[in-house]
């Protein structure tokens, strides 16, 4: 959404961490219910899954999923289709690589190791889609608007 690559960055910054905060609080309330260890469960795996989902964002997933979407979307649509469409592919790229750090995380290569992965996969995008295209898209746009404010020509004259 950013003009340059500073405002890219930061704005997957901001994406990542709020979908990283939903997807913890979420996977921790699956695993261990809520409990007085919840917002402690979160905050422990927050800095290491944050890590993982911006490496996974910014080197593998944006740019395989702007790729297929503007393949499927003409340039000439409606900027809320290629928002949506780009987002359902981002979603699906990191729900399929930040379940796999997930279950190597705390299940590892045991012989389940597939069961559980397919089964955190599932559940994962299940709470993802929603919360990327009702709660933490629009209010990551909304956020990243008001920090940096389009200049119109006038503006920039």
């Amino acid at each position: 959404m950013g003009s340059n690559k500073k405002e890219n960055l930061i704005f997957t910054s901001i994406m990542c961490l709020f979908m990283v905060i939903g997807m913890s609080f979420y996977n921790v309330i699956l695993f261990s219910g809520v409990t007085h260890k919840l917002f402690t469960d979160v905050a422990v795996g927050l800095l290491p899954a944050l890590a993982v989902a911006l490496f996974c964002d910014i080197v593998v997933v944006s740019k395989v999923a702007k790729g297929l979407a503007f393949k499927i979307v003409k340039p000439s649509a409606p900027v809320i289709r290629k928002v949506l469409t780009i987002s359902c592919f981002m979603v699906c790229g990191m729900v399929i690589l930040m379940s796999l750090y997930g279950t190597l995380a705390h299940f590892g290569l045991r012989d389940n190791f597939f069961r559980h992965y397919f089964s955190i996969l599932g559940r994962n995008f299940i709470c993802a889609l929603p919360l990327q295209l009702i709660v933490v898209g629009p209010l990551t746009r909304f956020l990243f608007t008001r920090m940096f404010p389009v200049r119109t020509a006038a503006q920039n004259a």
